[in-house]
């Protein structure tokens, strides 16, 4: 995973296809996100850990290591987990607002990448679970899945699955309050004196800069 940044995990999950079941709308996303904001909150004010609502105990450390593969820590801010993207996932996962065959397609896809992730771990490394191998080992396995042009055919379904988490991941992240401030989103933000673009962006599109 050393190839991708936060800024080009942007262009390979826009060009990248998503397996069925795991596409979802922008409102989607910061609804859903929004919502496990305020349930990770009351957890902490009550003392106590953020319950997970679909996922089983196993299933959620998984996701919360492999978010964490997708965006770690870095310099600039905090990792998938800090931005709370495992809670995201489990709010959409029980979305009321989606329709059940929405609903039971996302978990399908979701608990199956999952489920396919672990064989693949088991099949290479002595009967291992994903959570049971070591951060190589881990990363050997998401190395072959991570980018679709090298992978095997053989694997083509951790391909799929990974392809769609990555980008589940980045929308989880990019619709938290974290994810806002690495991106420097300034918004609708009223600018009291209009000073046009700026120079840098005028030269690359061949424009005048006086």
């Amino acid at each position: 995973m050393s190839e991708t940044s936060r800024r080009n995990l942007l262009k390979i999950m826009g060009a990248a296809p998503l397996a069925v079941g795991l596409k979802l709308r922008e409102a989607e996303a910061t609804t859903a996100h929004q919502h496990a904001e305020r349930l990770a909150k009351a957890a902490v004010a009550a003392g106590k850990a953020y319950a997970p609502k679909f996922f089983t105990p196993s299933e959620w450390q998984t996701v919360r290591v492999l978010s964490d593969i997708v965006i770690p820590k870095d310099e600039r801010s905090g990792g998938a987990t800090d931005a709370l993207v495992p809670e995201f996932m489990d709010q959409w996962m029980m979305d009321p607002l989606a329709t059940d065959r929405e609903r039971e397609g996302r978990q399908t896809a979701l608990r199956g990448g999952l489920a396919w992730l672990d064989a693949e771990s088991a099949d290479r490394f002595e009967g291992k679970t994903f959570l049971e191998c070591s951060e190589a080992q881990r990363l050997q396995v998401i190395d072959d899945i991570a980018w679709p042009e090298k992978a095997r055919p053989e694997v083509s379904q951790g391909v799929n699955f990974f392809t769609s988490f990555r980008d589940l991941v980045a929308s989880g992240f990019w619709s938290s309050q974290m994810g806002v401030a690495d991106l420097d989103y300034k918004g609708n933000v009223f600018v009291a004196e209009w000073k046009g673009p700026p120079t840098e962006v005028l030269e690359k599109l061949g424009l005048p800069t006086d």
